[in-house]
């Protein structure tokens, strides 16, 4: 362990070994949709970050991919963390991220604001991870689409008003649009752009 390590956090003690457990955990929560995964208690997080984004964010994340903060979390441990493990430019234009961070309770920014990818490069969109304040009690919702035998419900709580409209939008225009990642504790719950709500009350 370094001096940085003690200032900082540290981040994997294993990372060949926890950074593959956690990406097959992020691809099933992707292939998933709806279903929650858990990405382990493998580091502690810094202020501002669940230990699901900060281990997301460790596994995806390097010097190439820049990553959209809150400035409070940006400015603060959470952005000096991401800096040091990950090597990441933290930029303050949402639509420039390849990951981005928001509260779910938080009006802004919008799921619209990110980069939703272009005709040519699709899959160059932003991957919004969404920290919410539980997976059940809240607003139910009905999925379909890719990776979904049949519709699979969810309700997920900690979410703005208007939120699901958001997600019908950005799904609409699909092969764009952002992929979703909704965040508690641990656990992880995978919405890529493909998801369709068709049921919302």
């Amino acid at each position: 362990m370094t001096p940085n390590d003690t200032l900082i956090g540290a981040g994997f003690a294993d990372p060949v070994f926890q950074s593959q457990g956690a990406f097959r955990a992020l691809l099933a929560a992707l292939s998933e949709p709806g279903l929650a995964c858990d990405l382990g208690d493998a580091i502690v997080p810094p202020a501002g970050l669940e230990a699901a984004t900060a281990v997301a964010l460790l596994t995806l994340a390097d010097y190439e991919t820049p990553i959209w903060l809150p400035a409070a979390l940006r400015d603060g441990p959470a952005g000096a963390w991401l800096r040091f493990h990950c090597g990441a430019a933290l930029v303050d234009d949402p639509a420039r991220a390849a990951f981005a961070v928001i509260d779910g309770a938080a009006t802004e920014p919008r799921l619209a604001a990110f980069n939703a990818g272009d005709d040519q490069f699709p899959d160059r969109s932003t991957t919004v991870l969404i920290q919410c304040a539980g997976f059940e009690g809240g607003e139910a919702v009905t999925l379909e689409g890719p990776g979904i035998p049949g519709r699979r419900s969810i309700a997920p709580t900690g979410l703005r008003p208007g939120f699901w409209a958001e997600v019908e939008d950005n799904a609409a225009v699909y092969p764009l649009g952002v992929d979703l990642l909704l965040v508690h504790g641990a656990q992880v719950l995978g919405l890529p752009r493909s998801t369709q709500i068709v049921e919302a009350r």
